[in-house]
C-alpha cells in the first residue's frame, strides 16, 4: 500500500515538473517587427508581429501595447486566444493617438505566464516616409 502512495506522489510531482518545463519552454514573447501607417492627425494604424511558443489557453501571448518614452500607454491590443499553429503572427490596431512632439514610441508584449517581456521594440516615427515606418528587431 505504501509503495502505491509513493508512486502516485512521484507521478504527480513528475507531471507538475513537465507542466512547468512546458511553460518555461514557451519563454517570453518576442517582438519581431512593427509597422506604423499614418491614419490622420496624430493617429497611426499599427501592425505588430510577435513570436511566442504558445502552448494553449494557460500560456500564450495575450497582449501588446504602444507606449511613449515615459511609459504612458498610447494604445493596446488584447489577444483573446492562443496562436499555437500560427507563428509568428501579426495583429493590428487602428487609431493609435501619438501626441504632437512624440517621435519615439516602444512596443511591449505580454504573455499569460511571464508577464511583460523585457524586450521592447523602439520605433522612430520621425523616420516615416510616405506616412509609413517599419521597425524590425535586431
Amino acid at each position: 500500500m505504501m509503495g502505491k502512495t509513493k508512486f502516485i506522489v512521484g507521478l504527480a510531482a513528475g507531471l507538475a515538473a513537465l507542466a512547468a518545463a512546458g511553460a518555461a519552454q514557451a519563454g517570453d514573447v518576442k517582438i519581431l517587427a512593427a509597422e506604423f501607417r499614418k491614419a490622420g492627425d496624430d493617429r497611426w494604424s499599427v501592425n505588430v508581429t510577435l513570436k511566442h511558443h504558445d502552448t494553449g489557453w494557460d500560456h500564450y501571448a495575450d497582449e501588446w501595447r504602444v507606449v511613449d518614452g515615459q511609459g504612458r500607454v498610447l494604445g493596446d491590443r488584447v489577444l483573446y486566444h492562443p496562436h499555437v499553429g500560427e507563428q509568428p503572427f501579426t495583429r493590428g490596431l487602428d487609431a493609435v493617438e501619438v501626441p504632437p512632439g512624440v517621435t519615439t514610441v516602444h512596443i511591449e508584449a505580454h504573455d499569460k505566464v511571464h508577464g511583460w517581456s523585457p524586450q521592447r521594440l523602439t520605433v522612430d516615427l520621425s523616420r516615416a516616409r510616405d506616412g509609413r515606418v517599419r521597425a524590425v528587431a535586431e
